[in-house]
């Protein structure tokens, strides 16, 4: 069925992904949801609401605290040839099973001639929460896009978020999807009939002819703020959504980068070997000619996360620092600017704890 031809109305982030996933456990009978909490009465910031009482407690159940021994398990059910959905509640505990989804997951369908499928999809959550400091904030997809195996997919919004969802379930083999915890009360509007999205094509967010942000998950809503501050000073920003990092649509950033001159990539993330410093690398080896054309990341401060809320706000990138970073790229010279905000995206949605 054609989008344009679906019933339409605004859902919230974490609803889409509750939506995706009943969606592909009513089609195929192979699909189950398992993780710590997902059963829970508040259901992973209500994507797995109501899935327990409608398909059972053999299809979505809740998981011992054994991060290494459960992914086996959920890898060894994707050989077989269910599609299980593997729920991290942070990114954070993926490092505890690093082994299973590199050594394993990844390179499986490699090793055996491409006989083998393993049509596992690890969600997890990344970003600030309410305080929780260096071991429950970070962001380490950059990490993931390192493998080759492994697709990582990062929505932005509720219609990316279930769409990409019901891809990444159909794909035969592993998908990383990543959750910034700000956008589950986000909304957008979404289809109600079922639809994928296209992995490796980006989107476009905002039309502009004299700067290219690159936003990437939760910083594409500080991007598309960040591009109506900027408006103050006359300045009209193309706001790009990759949606994907892994495959990377370069194609559509190359061609704005070759209108616009100017880069600036905003990760949630370390820029250090991460998403935006990938991205620079690309443009800079596909531009045949660089002359002119200025390049620039940001992402989190280089610490681990605090926390401060105080710390916080310097740490993160927010709309204001985004657009007081795109206003020195087009005006090196020119003195500083302080964009007129009430109160910023992040401390508008966040509504804290988990």
């Amino acid at each position: 069925m054609s989008l344009r031809n679906q019933q339409h109305r605004n859902l919230k982030y974490g609803d889409a992904i509750r939506e995706a996933l009943e969606q592909e456990m009513e089609r195929d009978h192979g699909v189950f949801v398992m993780g710590l909490d997902v059963d829970d009465h508040k259901a992973i910031f209500g994507s797995t609401r109501g899935l327990v009482e409608k398909f059972g407690a053999e299809r979505i159940f809740c998981t011992p605290l054994s991060e290494d021994a459960m992914t086996g398990v959920a890898i060894g059910a994707a050989i077989a040839g269910l599609r299980p959905v593997h729920v991290h509640t942070r990114t954070d505990f993926l490092m505890l099973c690093m082994n299973q989804i590199i050594n394993v997951a990844a390179k499986y369908h490699y090793m055996y001639g491409g006989t083998a499928k393993v049509p596992l999809v690890i969600r997890s959550i990344i970003g600030k929460s309410w305080g929780q400091g260096a071991q429950h904030s970070q962001a380490l997809q950059s990490m993931f896009m390192h493998v080759p195996g492994l697709k990582v997919v990062m929505p932005s919004n509720a219609h990316d978020a279930k769409g990409c969802l019901i891809s990444a379930i159909r794909d035969d083999n592993p998908v990383m999807f990543f959750e910034h915890r700000l956008l589950y009360g986000t909304e957008s509007e979404v289809p109600t009939e079922s639809y994928t999205v296209q992995f490796g094509k980006a989107r476009i967010c905002n039309a502009g002819k004299d700067i290219t942000i690159v936003g990437i998950s939760q910083m594409v809503n500080e991007s598309l703020r960040a591009a109506k501050l900027l408006t103050q000073q006359g300045i009209k920003a193309e706001v790009i959504d990759p949606i994907t990092l892994v495959p990377l649509d370069l194609e559509t950033i190359l061609q704005s980068v070759r209108k616009t001159k100017n880069l600036l990539i905003v990760d949630n993330g370390w820029t250090s070997c991460g998403a935006s410093a990938e991205i620079a690398a690309g443009v800079v080896e596909k531009i045949s000619s660089t002359d002119g054309i200025v390049i620039r990341r940001m992402g989190f401060a280089p610490t681990t996360c605090s926390p401060s809320p105080i710390l916080e706000r310097l740490f993160y990138p927010s709309s204001v620092t985004i657009a007081q970073t795109g206003y020195k790229i087009l005006n090196p010279t020119g003195q500083d600017w302080k964009p007129i905000q009430d109160r910023s995206f992040m401390e508008e949605t966040f509504k804290g704890p988990f």
